[in-house]
C-alpha cells in the first residue's frame, strides 16, 4: 500500500525565556493511504506540533516530511491544496449558516459555482447536516459544530484529512456518530490522521497508531499488535484509604501470578498472568493486611497499558502539570 505520508527524523524546537525546548526530537513514521492513523500522547508530547508541521502551519527545523506525494518544506502551497485540516478550535463563521460556510470554503479553494453547489449538497447529506444546515452556526450544539468542521475540511476533496482532537467535549452519542463518519471517509479512500487523548477512540477507529512521548516515538503499530505485546491482563484496585496505597502494592506484589505493579493516581494497577485465577488471592492478601478495597477492574491490555509498559507512566495521567510549549 502506497504511503500517503512519510516522516523521517522530524524535529522542532521552541525558544522561550532563553530556554530551548525540543518539542519534536527525530520522529519517524509512515501512513498508508486510505487508512485512519492516530497520533497519541500526553499533553506536551509533541503530537500537535507534529501535526502542525505536516499541515504547513509550523516550519520544520530538521528532518523531512512528504504529504500526498509532496515535500512539505519545499512545496507548502501544493500540500495545502491536497489536504484538509480541522483544528481543535474549528474555523466556522458563527454568523453565517452552515451551508454558507461550506460555500465560502469551496470558493476560497477556487471551486466553480456549478460544481460547488453539488459538493455542498453532498457533504450536507453525508455528514447529516440537513436539519440545521440553514441555521446560523452560533445556534449549533457541540456535535453539530464538529460535523460542520469536518465538512469544511472536505469541501475541496483532499487526499489527506487532519483532525486535531476531533471529539473533545462531545458527549458519547455525538462522539460515536462522528466516529462513523470518520471511518466511512477512510473506507472511501481518504487518508485520515487524527490526534486524540481518548484511548478508546484510537482503539476503535485507527488502523495504525504512533504513540509519542517527550517528542519521540515510543510505540508504533496496529492497536491489536501493540496490545498483544503486553503480557497478561490489567487488574486495577481502588482502596478505601489512599494512605494505604503503598501497603496495598507491597502486599499484592508477593502474590503468585502478579507480574508487576504500580500506583496510578488513586489506584493500584497490576499486570497479571491470569486475572480470574489471581484475583481471589490478591483480594485475600489485602483483606489479611487490613486494606479495604472499594472497586476492582479486570481487563485485557489497552493502549494505556502499552504506554505504561514503554514509559512506566499512564498515558491518561502523563500530561501532568508540565507546561506546554508554544505551538504544542
Amino acid at each position: 500500500m502506497t504511503a500517503a505520508i512519510e516522516v523521517d527524523g522530524l524535529r522542532k524546537s521552541f525558544r522561550s525565556r532563553a530556554v530551548t525546548v525540543e518539542a519534536v526530537r527525530g520522529i519517524t513514521f509512515a501512513v498508508p493511504g486510505g487508512t485512519v492513523f492516530g497520533l497519541l500522547g500526553p499533553n506536551g508530547a509533541g503530537k500537535t506540533t507534529t501535526l502542525r508541521m505536516l499541515t504547513t502551519l509550523l516550519p520544520i527545523d530538521g528532518g523531512t516530511a512528504t504529504v500526498a506525494g509532496v515535500d512539505v518544506a519545499r512545496q507548502p502551497a501544493t500540500v495545502r491544496q491536497r489536504i484538509g485540516y480541522v483544528s481543535q478550535a474549528g474555523g466556522a463563521d458563527d454568523l453565517a449558516t452552515g451551508r454558507e460556510n461550506l460555500r465560502l470554503q469551496g470558493a476560497l479553494y477556487g471551486a466553480a459555482r456549478g460544481q460547488l453547489e453539488g459538493r455542498v449538497a453532498e457533504l450536507v447529506e453525508r455528514l447529516d447536516l440537513s436539519p440545521f444546515a440553514d441555521r446560523r452556526v452560533r445556534t449549533y450544539s457541540g456535535g453539530q459544530r464538529r460535523r460542520l468542521d469536518v465538512a469544511l475540511g472536505l469541501v475541496h476533496r483532499p487526499q489527506v484529512l487532519f483532525l486535531d482532537e476531533p471529539t473533545t467535549g462531545l458527549d458519547p452519542q455525538n462522539r460515536a456518530h462522528l466516529w462513523e463518519h470518520v471511518r466511512s471517509l477512510a473506507d472511501d479512500g481518504t487518508t485520515v490522521v487524527l490526534t486524540t487523548h481518548y484511548l478508546e477512540e484510537a482503539d476503535a477507529l485507527c488502523d495504525q497508531v504512533v504513540i509519542v512521548d517527550h517528542g519521540q516515538v515510543v510505540a508504533e503499530g496496529t492497536p491489536e499488535a501493540l496490545k498483544r505485546e503486553v503480557v497478561g491482563e490489567s487488574l486495577s484496585l481502588t482502596v478505601r484509604d489512599p494512605g494505604r496505597l503503598d501497603d496495598a502494592l507491597g502486599a499484592v506484589q508477593a502474590v503468585d501470578g502478579v507480574l508487576d505493579g504500580t500506583i496510578d493516581g488513586a489506584e493500584v494497577r497490576l499486570r497479571v498472568g491470569d486475572g480470574s485465577a489471581v484475583l481471589p488471592a490478591v483480594l485475600g492478601m489485602l483483606q489479611a493486611r487490613g486494606v479495604d478495597v472499594e472497586s476492582v477492574n479486570l481487563a485485557r491490555p489497552s493502549l494505556d497499558d502499552v504506554f505504561l509498559a514503554r514509559t512506566g507512566r499512564s498515558l491518561r495521567d502523563a500530561g501532568g502539570p508540565r507546561a506546554e510549549v508554544a505551538g504544542e
